[in-house]
């Protein structure tokens, strides 16, 4: 089944984030065991996914890539792609096949050929809040995804800066759409409606904090 319906609306997407950990710390995200991450490599392979585990590094000051994958091919290209825990890639690749790609056929009236990233793994810290400057944001930890356009079959590249308030209804429509679809994959999904750090990319993060805005 398709899953195109939106989170919920209410107060919920007027409430802050919830809070990270202090600066230098990892990201309070549980750790994939590696039973976890087996069965999440045997998820990938029954979804007829390439991609190649990678060993688990702990890099310090709060950065790691554990129990994470290089996705090589999961049907369309995505660009700028790095390291991801496999929970996050396995969302992933299910809204991009049952959201995303159905999204654009229905709305847009032509097939996905292509998504542009801005990267996954990073280390970094949050960006956009001051409360949250000096902590270490779901990028590193390998843990998240910025995602900033969509090429399609006939020619069109939807950008997310371009697209979330353009003149045109149907990009509007197919990138609320997809927003909505994501929610009900990622624990925290953050779009231009959320602040100005995120006007050009949707944020999807593997991390269960129900936070949809």
């Amino acid at each position: 089944m398709i899953l195109l319906a939106g989170c919920s609306s209410g107060s919920r997407d007027d409430r802050a984030p919830p809070p990270r950990p202090t600066a230098g710390a990892p990201v309070t995200v549980p750790i994939p065991d590696r039973r976890e991450t087996e069965a999440c490599f045997a998820d990938l392979r029954r979804a007829d996914v390439r991609f190649t585990p990678l060993p688990d590094q702990n890099f310090g000051t709060g950065c790691s890539a554990i129990g994470s994958v290089t996705l090589l091919d999961i049907g369309v290209p995505v660009t700028n792609l790095k390291s991801m825990r496999c929970g996050l890639a396995r969302s992933f690749v299910g809204w991009v096949r049952f959201g995303v790609a159905p999204a654009a056929r229905q709305i847009l009236g032509s097939d996905l050929v292509k998504i542009e990233s801005f990267g996954s793994y990073a280390c970094r810290n949050v960006i956009g809040n001051a409360y949250s400057a000096a902590i270490r944001s779901g990028h590193a930890i390998s843990n998240a995804v910025d995602i900033a356009a969509f090429v399609l079959a006939d020619g069109r590249r939807i950008t997310v800066e371009k697209g979330w308030r353009s003149p045109d209804r149907r990009e509007r429509d197919f990138l609320k759409t997809i927003h909505n679809s994501a929610c009900k994959r990622f624990g925290t999904v953050l779009s231009p409606d959320y602040n100005a750090a995120h006007h050009n990319h949707i944020h999807l993060e593997d991390d269960r904090a129900g936070f949809c805005r």
